[in-house]
């Protein structure tokens, strides 16, 4: 095995090739043997190296996802973090007015009882929640 000195200015140029290092390593207690002397056919290496872009494929791919949780997950805490609530829902009875003698009218006289006016007064926001923030907020609905 030969030694050899090397000075890096890049940390992470470092770092890769102490992995490479590691992994020939790894390698040779495998197979008892260095790549240099493994003299399989080279139908046999691009086999491997096919193996090992479909499992890198697959290792892009579960990133892929994750980071896209990641985005949804980030954009849904800053869509929820810009909603603004003026007011909540309040019932607000109407005011009233004075009153001024009249008739009773006929639904009154057929007893069909009382009559309230109220108004709702629905929270006003600044922006309009999409539907991953609603069902964020409301998980009941996620049925």
């Amino acid at each position: 095995m030969r030694k050899q000195e090397i000075e890096f200015r890049d940390p992470v140029v470092q770092s890769v090739v102490n992995k490479f290092v590691d992994r020939s390593d790894v390698g040779f207690a495998k197979y008892g043997k260095t790549m240099r002397d493994d003299k399989s056919d080279v139908f046999v290496w691009l086999n491997h190296l096919q193996e090992e872009l479909m499992d890198a494929t697959l290792y892009l791919q579960r990133l892929k996802e994750e980071i896209s949780d990641l985005r949804e997950e980030k954009a849904l805490i800053n869509e929820l973090n810009e909603i603004d609530i003026i007011d909540e829902f309040v019932f607000l009875p109407k005011k009233k007015e004075k009153k001024v003698k009249q008739k009773k009218s006929l639904e009154q006289k057929l007893g069909r009882g009382d009559h309230f006016n109220f108004t709702i007064d629905e929270p006003r926001y600044q922006r309009t929640l999409s539907t991953s923030a609603f069902l964020a907020l409301h998980p009941e609905d996620n049925d």
